[in-house]
């Protein structure tokens, strides 16, 4: 059994980790030694590492015995243990549900409930997240507001310990009713514009909340809705460019993808063509294309292999029994549970393999696959949910380490946080599991710790209090 050992260095150091307490190093340095290191940046592991944490970051890296101790350090032993980056997670749809019961409303958006979500994150080891269609006042474009007030915009601004960091894409544009759906307390939040004049109004009042990005849902739910036109988009992309804020899309034709790719839009939140139709040889030529003039040369997408390729095993794990109660799993995935059989789950695996040839060919042509998850709305479990798509990578053929890069580095390049990535000058966010992630992706939810900014989260906290939740309930 691997304990963790705190050493005094001097004898007026007082010890920074007791081994039935969470290891605290802010105003001190740490010597983290002997795990199994990933850094997520697709190198290989380093065996028997060492790195330093000095107040929130990573200061060095290296092997263990390599690495000069700076005076007063604590040494934290983690042999037996592998360390990997925390991820990221570029759609999430969070602060409307109170998971605790399952329940959603606008009412339940307030900085206690978000935060709430964002320590779910952080137990999972989720470093940050960019949440969309959040509520934040916006023109109603009649002459007044829709007043749900700031609290997107005030969090995004806060590190607050023990919870992701917090970036949102504002509550987005759609035509009307065609947007964020799910729940009726979202279905009102983007703004609903139908004439070009609409649309540039609402992108003009959009833009003065300087989102990450500017969400446009481009869809006709399978023929019941109006969905944005090109003529509506090219004027949101136009005013968003004229602002420097880039332009994500909820998209399905293969000619609305073309006509978006035409205008530098940057972002999919989810495959950038779907509903029957691939991507082209066109589309294929149009992101190299883009890639070689340096227009908008960032382009990235949200896929998965879908939450049944894992099986029943994968819904039996500890870690969704100890932050969701059985309840709600019930509720949610009873039926889907039921069929689970191993013909469907083969049947998932296969659909997931023909997504991730698609999914290798826009990597090549010069897109990131980067995770996004649409956790915290109704059934997607917060926390949970990121976790299993990000181990259906695999599911689609993509290796362990290739999917690790994916949601830790890449991800957190395009989020713009300094996370991701185990090196000097990023913020000490990382996970020790009990397990190789690399021998098995499953084995990166055999949590033992999470650090984030050079804490450790209080996990053992947090499932007692939402487990008491559950308990109030009944």
């Amino acid at each position: 059994m691997l304990r963790l050992k705190c050493l005094l260095i001097v004898p007026v150091l007082s010890v920074v980790a007791a081994c039935s307490s969470p290891v605290k190093t802010q105003g001190t340095a740490t010597l983290f030694e002997g795990a199994r290191l990933i850094t997520g940046d697709g190198s290989a592991a380093i065996e028997s590492s060492a790195f330093i944490v000095e107040n929130t970051q990573f200061t060095r890296v290296g092997r263990r015995g390599e690495l000069q101790m700076p005076a007063g350090a604590a040494r934290v032993d983690l042999t037996g243990k592998t360390v990997m980056p925390t991820k990221v997670d570029l759609h999430g749809h969070i602060g409307f549900q109170h998971v605790s019961d399952g329940t959603m409303a606008k009412e339940y958006y307030t900085r206690e409930n978000l935060i709430d979500h964002l320590e779910r994150l952080a137990y999972h080891g989720i470093s940050a997240v960019v949440s969309i269609a959040d509520l934040v006042e916006r023109s109603d474009l009649r002459g007044g507001r829709h007043k749900w007030g700031d609290v997107p915009l005030r969090v995004r601004n806060e590190i607050i310990p023990g919870a992701a960091l917090f970036k949102t894409a504002g509550p987005g544009i759609a035509w009307p009713d065609s947007g964020a759906q799910g729940h009726p307390s979202r279905a009102d939040v983007p703004y609903p514009v139908t004439t070009v004049e609409e649309a540039r109004e609402a992108t003009r009042d959009y833009v003065k909340m300087k989102p990450e990005f500017v969400k446009i849902w481009v869809d006709d739910r399978n023929g019941t809705r109006k969905r944005l036109t090109p003529p509506l988009y090219r004027v949101i992309v136009e005013e968003a460019h004229k602002a420097n804020i880039p332009v994500a899309a909820h998209n399905v034709t293969l000619a609305d993808a073309k006509e978006l790719m035409k205008l530098g839009v940057e972002g999919w939140l989810h495959p950038p063509v779907r509903g029957g139709e691939e991507p082209d040889d066109e589309f294929i030529a149009m992101i190299t294309d883009r890639k070689a003039r340096n227009d908008h040369p960032t382009m990235w997408f949200n896929d998965s292999g879908g939450v049944a390729v894992g099986g029943r095993e994968a819904w039996n794990d500890p870690l969704l029994k100890e932050t969701i109660s059985a309840a709600q799993i019930q509720e949610h995935y009873g039926e889907f549970l039921r069929n689970l059989t191993p013909e469907a789950v083969e049947r998932a695996r296969q659909n997931a393999r023909r997504s991730g040839a698609v999914a290798k060919k826009l990597i090549a042509a010069g897109m990131k696959l980067v995770l996004g998850s649409d956790t915290g709305q109704t059934r997607f479990f917060v926390g949970w949910y990121p976790q299993l798509l990000f181990e259906s990578w695999v599911a689609m053929g993509f290796t362990p380490m290739e999917a690790i890069v994916f949601a830790t580095r890449d991800g957190a390049e395009i989020a713009k946080v300094n996370t991701g990535v185990v090196a000097p000058g990023k913020n000490a966010d990382f996970v020790v599991l009990d397990a190789n992630p690399l021998e098995n992706i499953a084995n990166s939810r055999r949590i033992y710790k999470v650090f984030l900014r050079g804490h450790e989260v209080d996990r053992a906290r947090l499932r007692a209090r939402w487990q008491a939740e559950w308990r109030n309930k009944n």
